[in-house]
């Protein structure tokens, strides 16, 4: 099977390298530096993973991803010319899946596209065995092969990484999950140890499920440990 991989970067000669690696790689490639051109091929195909330049020209990369992860389940990779902590938790909480910086090895970054392929795959097939489980607590419900969470019956919208977050947490209740721990449960691959990747989605699911997020009642931290999943 011949994945589908969208290239858009702005900077033509790091943009025909992209697509020149990928498609040796046997990948079924289309290219833009555009979000406008991003977008009609998104209309008219079925994509499996963005690989987009952080800091586009013409337009503002990260409200591109925003728009995508606002009614796509397509992967996406950030791409940037320098390793920003900041960027990559603006990137991240912005819904992208992954983010590089350059310089960057085109093996690593075949690497990571596999993965994320690997996951958008099974989350479009219905997941694994998990994925056939209802969880319910207090007012909530969580359909995790529909992928669907509800609170008295009105769905809230998650990303894929939050949506993956919470299969992690609430398919182990009362145990407490270190950040590492998670980290294997998910699709994001980060290098450094300290990074705050899980910081980042635990705060935006708490944003959505929290009557407080400040004070937590349903992902609680537990200090110097990681989080637990106190909903049921």
């Amino acid at each position: 099977m011949s994945y589908h991989l969208l290239v858009v970067e702005g900077d033509a000669d790091t943009r025909v390298t992209l697509v020149d690696y990928f498609k040796q790689e046997g990948y079924h490639v289309s290219e833009t530096e555009t979000g406008g051109d991003m977008r009609e091929i998104l209309r008219h195909q079925l994509v499996d993973v963005v690989l987009m330049d952080a800091h586009l020209a013409r337009d503002d990369s990260l409200m591109l991803t925003r728009e995508l992860r606002s009614h796509s389940d397509v992967g996406i990779i950030l791409v940037n010319g320098r390793e920003d902590s900041i960027d990559r938790i603006i990137g991240l909480e912005m819904g992208a899946d992954d983010y590089i910086a350059r310089p960057f090895e085109l093996r690593e970054l075949l690497v990571r596209v596999k993965n994320l392929i690997w996951r958008v795959s099974k989350a479009r097939e219905g997941g694994a065995d998990q994925s056939e489980q209802q969880i319910h607590f207090g007012d909530w419900s969580f359909d995790i092969q529909r992928r669907l969470l509800s609170q008295n019956g009105e769905p809230i919208k998650l990303t894929k990484a939050e949506y993956e977050l919470l299969v992690a947490l609430a398919s182990n209740p009362h145990q407490v999950l270190t950040r590492e721990a998670i980290l294997n449960m998910i699709s994001h691959r980060v290098d450094a140890p300290n990074d705050r990747t899980i910081d980042v989605l635990i705060r935006r699911l708490r944003s959505k499920m929290e009557q407080d997020p400040k004070t937590p009642q349903i992902i609680v931290t537990v200090h110097g440990e990681g989080y637990m999943f106190a909903g049921n």
